[in-house]
């Protein structure tokens, strides 16, 4: 069994974290038929994804992200492909919520 852990810091606050996990588990299911169950805390939430060949968890926490997948024998093959896609798909997201908000150009 392959395992892939991934980290990612941010300043974002857990209401905005929340909003960031959401569109992660959107898209996880959408894109790759994951089942994903999000559970909110207090102090920090946790989507559960699972299909054939996949568990984890992703931590939200006010400051940090913190992923954790176990692959299945099968998929364990393709860790690190696999493992890329995770990242790119999560930065993608972070990136997207640090873009500031563009000013309305006034009416000529």
């Amino acid at each position: 069994m392959a395992d892939i852990h991934i980290q990612r810091d941010h300043a974002l606050g857990l209401r905005a974290a929340r909003k960031i996990a959401f569109a992660w588990a959107e898209q996880v299911e959408a894109e790759y038929g994951m089942d994903c169950t999000y559970e909110e805390g207090e102090d920090c939430d946790t989507v559960a994804f699972t299909r054939s060949g996949v568990k984890g968890t992703l931590t939200v926490l006010p400051d940090q992200f913190d992923l954790q997948a176990h692959l299945g024998f099968l998929l364990g093959a393709f860790k690190h492909r696999i493992e890329d896609e995770i990242v790119k798909n999560l930065d993608a997201l972070l990136v997207e919520k640090k873009k500031p908000a563009r000013k309305k150009k006034p009416a000529a």
